[in-house]
Parts: C-alpha cells; structure tokens; sequence
C-alpha cells in the first residue's frame, strides 16, 4: 500500500465531533462522538496502527445526548468533555459535561471486535459543568499545558473558568466573563493560547473574535469584522505568540497578529463554502490544515508567516524588528505560500480535522455523515521541511 493513501473508516451515525487524544503520546487516537437522535448516542475511540496500515475501534456509550463538542484532557488519558443536547421541558438545551472512561475498555475489543459493538460499555459522568444559570454550552476547552484541573466553557454570552476537583467529581466556577452589547450574544467557539502562561483565551461570536486576560477576565482585543459572516473556528500558532487564525461562513481562513488587529496579516480564499475548523500542526507552524462544508480538507503550508520563514527559526522580536536586522537573509526572500494538497475522500460536509498529538504528519477529518479519514503530509514536503 502507497504510504500517502488514506485510510477510511465509516461510523453508522452521523458525526461532528472529533478530538485528538492529547495525553496519548504513543498510540495514534482520536476520538468521535456521534449525533443521533433516534439512538443512544456514543464515543468512538480510534486507534491507527501506523506499521499496518488499519484503524482498531472501539464504542463506549454516551446515553446524555447527541454531541455537538468533544475534548480531551492534556493530563488524563481517560477523561474527556463532551458537549450535548438534551432535551428539557420540550425544549433542546446544551449541556456539557467530564467524563471518564471505564479502565478496562481496551480489554478483549480488538480480538473480538462484534463482541464489544454489541455490548459496548458506559462512560462513567464525572460531574456537569452546569452552574445553573448558563446552560447553553457551545464548547469546552482544556488548559493547553495544564494539569487536567482547569477547563473553559463558552455558554451563550458567558465564559467560565473552571477548577475540577482532584477526582474530577466536581467543578467550582473560579472565574467569568460576559460579552456585553446588544442583542443576543453568544459564543460560537473558542480557544485557550497556549502562550503567555496560559493566562489569554480567544473567543468568536458571530463574526467578532475577541481576546481575554483570564486573569482579569477582562478584554484585551477585539477584531470587529474579522469575517463578512460567522466566525466558525480559531486555533492559536503554537510557536509564535501573537499568531491567531480564524475561519467562517464567508469561505476564507485569515492570519491574525493581534498586536495589530486592523488587517489580517494573510487571507487564503480557497474554500467554496463554509469553513468550520482551521488547525496549526503543533510541531511545524507552516502546516495548517482547513475543513469546509464544500467536502473538502485542505493542507496549506503557510511558510512565510510562520516561526521559519527563512528555512530556518526566528523569534516575533526579530521579525517584528524588520527587515535590516536580518544581514544574512538579505538575499533571502520569504518562502512562498502555497496549497500543498486538497483531499476530497468526504461526500459530505467536513466539520472537523485535528492533527494526531503523537505523529505531527498524521490528520484526521471528519463529515457529518460519520466518515472518517485519516491522512499524512506527503513524504515529498516532510522530508523538504525536515531536511
């Protein structure tokens, strides 16, 4: 088998929730949480063996309700969040809670794997991040460095900083702040910088993206138009503090420094729909990978905005300084930007893609209609960014 070929593997519910499971540096895993209404909804945890070419399965249920949201602890390989809808006085809410999976999931599954679909087993509720007065939760967000204790949800116009517990049984509110303004405002998504201590987060709500001191709970930014329509996703540059992307309704992906906050440092426009997820590869900052309801995943290497725009590592102080302090790059332009790849393996819309936390040259995608697919950077472009 071509060592670049996809690898597809078909859930048979729908799906939009897809995770990297970030305390697992060994295996290849990820997580999927499906979206059904008729059935008890459930947890797919995806192992992909590497050396074979196969992805091992395995089902844990997750009777609370459809999942529209799923995250992993950076700690605790056995713990995660979801976010679901439930229904409650005949109306639909959004609820979010930690969960940990039963210890022995793994045992007998692959050798049998009939067996395990047709008695899967539970995840065990850890407690709901739920104070009662916020109950529509679009997303919850783990501390990127963090020790698994602290954790963000984004419900309606709130974000709320949580303490769990030592066992994860309970969740205090040690801190919120509010969107204020007219109108309706609700959080769509977020994310926690995994710079600057941990102390900042990124939130979008319809096509405003806004910066928070976690520490004040205060705000620090605000790009006000930074879409023509909904901002649907944001990820953080992992080796370049200032960085940010965003993604939306109005089919572009844009590059943020939020120091200066009037134009966005780079815009790709290669999408035709709707781009609901944008991802930084955590090792190599140039890679950034998008996901668009136009079916389509896109790999772009964004090498002139990245960390090595030279070939080689520089720091923000050093670019932000100019162009004179750089003798030895005077005959060196920038590298050029460019799609690496399209992928088109997905009939329907694709709502999410993570990067795999133990292989940074693995991806994984995910579209509404449960199918899952997991690729690699092509061998050309690793070996050209490595060597």
């Amino acid at each position: 088998m071509e060592d670049d070929a996809p690898v597809i593997y078909g859930l048979e519910f729908q799906a939009r929730a897809l995770t990297a499971q970030a305390a697992e540096t060994d295996a290849i895993r990820f997580l999927v949480g499906t979206q059904s209404l008729k059935f008890d909804n459930q947890i797919h945890i995806i192992d992909f063996d590497d050396e074979n070419n196969i992805i091992n399965k395995n089902v844990l249920l997750h009777q609370a309700g459809e999942i529209w949201n799923i995250g992993a602890s950076p700690a605790d390989k056995a713990v995660l969040t979801t976010c679901y809808n439930k229904t409650s006085d005949s109306r639909v809410v959004s609820c979010a809670a930690v969960w940990r999976m039963p210890s022995d999931w793994e045992t007998g599954s692959h050798e049998s794997p009939d067996d395990s679909a047709h008695n899967p087993q539970t995840l065990e509720l850890l407690c709901h991040l739920d104070d009662g007065a916020h109950i529509n939760t679009a997303c919850v967000l783990w501390e990127p460095m963090g020790d698994g204790k602290r954790v963000i949800s984004l419900a309606d116009n709130h974000a709320l900083l949580w303490d769990l517990q030592e066992s994860s049984t309970q969740a205090t509110v040690s801190n919120t702040a509010t969107l204020e303004g007219k109108g309706q405002l609700k959080f769509t998504s977020g994310k926690w910088s995994p710079h600057h201590n941990c102390s900042q987060l990124a939130t979008a709500n319809d096509t405003a993206i806004r910066g928070w001191d976690l520490r004040t709970m205060s705000q620090i930014y605000c790009i006000e138009n930074a879409h023509g329509q909904l901002v649907r996703d944001l990820d953080f540059n992992p080796n370049r503090q200032y960085y940010l992307a965003s993604c939306g309704d109005d089919c572009k992906v844009k590059f943020w420094d939020v120091r200066n906050v009037q134009e966005p440092v780079k815009t790709l426009e290669e999408h035709s729909h709707w781009v609901w997820s944008v991802r930084y590869n955590h090792s190599h900052d140039q890679l950034v990978l998008t996901a668009s309801s136009d079916s389509r995943l896109i790999l772009s290497n964004m090498v002139s905005i990245s960390s090595e725009p030279f070939g080689h590592l520089v720091d923000d102080e050093e670019l932000s300084e100019g162009e004179e302090n750089h003798q030895e790059d005077k005959g060196k332009e920038p590298l050029k930007d460019s799609v690496v790849s399209t992928y088109e393996e997905h009939e329907d819309s694709v709502y999410a893609a993570e990067w795999s936390s133990a292989d940074p040259w693995l991806f994984a995608s995910l579209s509404y209609d449960g199918r899952l697919v997991i690729n690699r950077v092509p061998r050309a472009l690793k070996y050209r960014i490595l060597l």
